[in-house]
């Protein structure tokens, strides 16, 4: 079973990769193992070329293999702990969600797919980044238990995602994606259009 799932991690991992949804150091994905065992990248994991020996099996009591671990990691560890449906984990750094986020409090789809699938998502913002990483996995971990949702896109720092199901995650994350490039572009649309008719 754990080939089949890291041939699964790896294949990907190389489709958002050329999506650019991860790059090609930045991002993390985990899935759940058991209970209390989760699979991860490790800190030096190269998104379009991962191999099985770029993923490491932590517990979520921390141990020496933490160190080689995803800087990520007890963000995700946290996230199992606490949402039980939570079977994958994906961090990614999306352009197109991210430019929307720097400047909307929601995002609102205006395509099918994004309004169907997706619905209002609303823009977390971190505040400061100089503590980020001290708050991240409590904040992380709280939205999610309080707002029943799995995705969190959050300003300047990126778009968190859970589900049970792999190819569901990748889906979510694609429409996210998709939905804020129609936004922006539409945005760019209006402005050229106003520009030429004023």
């Amino acid at each position: 079973m754990e080939k089949m799932l890291f041939s699964k991690l790896e294949h990907i991992s190389l489709s958002l990769f050329r999506k650019n949804i991860i790059g090609i150091h930045y991002g993390s994905m985990s899935a759940r193992v058991e209970l209390n065992k989760f699979l991860i990248n490790k800190k030096e994991a190269i998104f379009d070329n991962l191999q099985e020996s770029d993923f490491i099996l932590l517990y979520h009591n921390k141990d020496y293999r933490w160190k080689e671990a995803s800087m990520d990691s007890e963000i995700h560890s946290q996230i199992y702990k606490l949402i039980s449906d939570a079977k994958f984990i994906l961090y990614s750094l999306p352009p197109y969600a991210m430019s929307y986020a720097l400047n909307h409090d929601k995002i609102v789809p205006v395509d099918y797919f994004g309004h169907k699938e997706l619905g209002v998502v609303s823009v977390y913002d971190p505040k400061s980044f100089d503590d980020w990483y001290d708050r991240a996995e409590v904040e992380i971990s709280r939205y999610f238990q309080e707002t029943n949702s799995n995705i969190m896109i959050i300003r300047g720092y990126g778009v968190y995602a859970h589900a049970r199901d792999l190819n569901h995650l990748v889906k979510m994350m694609d429409i996210v994606e998709n939905s804020c490039k129609i936004l922006l572009l539409s945005q760019i649309n209006n402005y050229v259009q106003e520009k030429r008719y004023s």
